[in-house]
């Protein structure tokens, strides 16, 4: 059952892959691929239990007040990292040859990695880099109705989400799910013939 699931992405996943392949290695592709459905399962997933299951209140346990959307990240984290997982191991880099529970201990310190990285670069970009919005002249138009403070927020989001992508496809190639033990292997089984 569970191959048959693997097989029926990777024909999806590959099929969006033909007009591609001349200019992106396929694993780029499919990590871009995945990660963009698992994002967006991400999105939906916070919006519905933001909205509708929390009804956007917050929870007293009695010890603690959660806001709502902390409710919803606690909620939909789990799900989202265990696909994301899923998904990294079975559809994206399939050649690497780490035993599964130690890909799973790398993928989670690949995710904290991308987490507090995200943390650090929103206030890098936030307090330091755009802290003063006036710096660049065509700010002072209206974006989208957006205030300066508002367009440099959404610039700070975007070149973290940039970098913090480009850090997660190289941690998870050659850390979570390295190839190293195969590639070296394979290196020996040729020398040897």
């Amino acid at each position: 059952m569970l191959r048959k699931i693997r097989d029926i992405i990777l024909a999806v996943v590959d099929w969006f892959y033909k007009p591609f392949r001349r200019f992106i290695p396929q694993t780029i592709f499919r990590y871009g691929f995945t990660g963009g459905m698992n994002t967006l399962l991400d999105i939906i997933l916070y919006y519905v239990l933001y909205n509708y299951a929390f009804g956007a209140s917050n929870v007293d346990l009695g010890f603690i007040v959660i806001s709502p959307h902390i409710e919803a990240f606690i909620t939909e984290f789990p799900i989202t990292f265990t696909i994301g997982f899923l998904l990294a191991k079975y559809i994206t880099f399939t050649a690497s040859t780490l035993q599964g529970y130690r890909q799973l201990i790398r993928y989670g310190l690949t995710v904290c990695g991308s987490i507090l990285l995200n943390y650090l670069l929103l206030k890098l970009f936030n307090e330091v880099v755009f802290v003063d919005a006036d710096f660049i002249g065509f700010w002072n138009c209206s974006f989208f109705g957006m205030t300066n403070k508002e367009i440099s927020a959404m610039l700070s989001k975007i070149i973290t989400t940039a970098l913090v992508i480009v850090y997660s496809y190289f941690m998870q190639m050659y850390f979570s799910f390295s190839q190293r033990q195969r590639e070296e292997v394979e290196k020996i089984e040729n020398t040897e013939e």
